[in-house]
């Protein structure tokens, strides 16, 4: 009998709608970091990203009976913590940081610390200057490497307009990071 790790995506899927709570546990440790990650950098705020995964994650375990493909279940999660994310920026202005811990490694020589510490501000500062949409988009595709279809069905928009956004975000980084290159 296989156990619950070896199992891919669309038989947790089956056996969490049937119920099985260890199943569903498994998405959750598979998918947490990702949305997390995503949560963060839109948010710029851990207390806030951990709040949106944590809202995801048990609304999802609640409508898992509506989802009609079990393997849409991962785009379903990327779609509903960009959605989440995308209300608690239209709700306040967007402040704070990227999660430091997250985007250095450990014990980096002084100068080298001094200047990622000052392209990650850079970027931070160049990120939150972004609308919502676009920060959303360049996220979910440079980051998160989803596909722009992918990312129209999560911000529910279409193909050209994602690739509108991620160009237009593209093109302000780029201006913004320019010094840095």
């Amino acid at each position: 009998m296989a156990t619950a790790v070896e199992l891919d995506d669309v038989t947790l899927v089956a056996r969490a709608r049937d119920g099985d709570v260890p199943a569903y546990e498994q998405l959750v440790r598979r998918y947490q970091g990702p949305m997390y990650r995503l949560a963060v950098r839109m948010l710029a705020s851990r207390g806030d990203a951990e709040d949106v995964v944590q809202d995801v994650f048990l609304t999802a375990w609640r409508r898992l009976p509506q989802l009609q493909e079990d393997a849409a279940f991962v785009g379903w999660l990327y779609r509903t913590t960009t959605n989440r994310c995308l209300n608690v920026l239209r709700a306040r202005r967007p402040q704070a940081e990227l999660d430091p811990e997250a985007t250095h490694s450990p014990d980096p020589p002084p100068d080298r610390a001094a200047e990622v510490s000052a392209q990650l501000a850079a970027l931070t500062g160049a990120l939150q200057q972004l609308t919502p949409e676009q920060r959303a988009c360049w996220l979910l595709r440079e980051v998160h490497g989803r596909s722009y279809e992918e990312i129209a069905a999560a911000v529910n928009s279409t193909t050209t307009a994602v690739r509108g956004r991620i160009a237009r975000a593209r093109a302000q980084l780029a201006e913004v990071m320019r010094p840095w290159r």
